[in-house]
């Protein structure tokens, strides 16, 4: 009896951790979309303008409520690691990482709540793998190869 009790709690155990290792990796299609749909495509979604167009002109688009559009992986990793390194970064940053501890201008739209933007920010940093505020000249080989931004 003894031994099959501790059979099935190992199995049970093995089961689990299984589940966990196959479900640990955060991607942008299932954790991070879902949080950008609701909190942000409504001004940097398909109707947005392209970075190109939003930086040409940026007075009317602000003026619109419109940010440089993210509604897909490779627009929105420009924003982490490509030519507008850390803008998500910095951008989404709760002021934890910050010297005046002010958050970021877009950290009040994570969520309505402080619990659910930071939930929603703790998703983005684990996508990321790598949080830094810093901007593309000033990123090492070593910060590079620290982000993980699974598609």
């Amino acid at each position: 009896m003894k031994r099959a009790l501790l059979g099935m709690c190992i199995l049970a155990l093995a089961g689990t951790v299984a589940y966990a290792g196959s479900h640990s990796k955060t991607s942008y299609q299932d954790d991070v979309r879902p949080i950008m749909e609701n909190q942000c495509f409504m001004c940097h979604g398909d109707d947005a303008p392209t970075l190109e167009e939003f930086d040409a002109d940026k007075e009317t688009y602000e003026a619109r409520n419109q940010g440089p559009r993210m509604s897909n992986y490779s627009e929105t990793i420009e924003f982490v690691k490509g030519e507008e390194t850390g803008a998500l970064m910095r951008r989404l940053d709760d002021g934890s990482n910050t010297e005046d501890g002010n958050p970021g201008n877009m950290y009040v739209y994570l969520g309505a709540t402080e619990e659910e933007r930071e939930k929603n920010l703790a998703v983005f940093k684990k996508w990321v793998g790598h949080w830094t505020l810093k901007r593309a000249d000033d990123l090492t080989e070593e910060d590079k190869e620290k982000f993980k931004l699974a598609e």
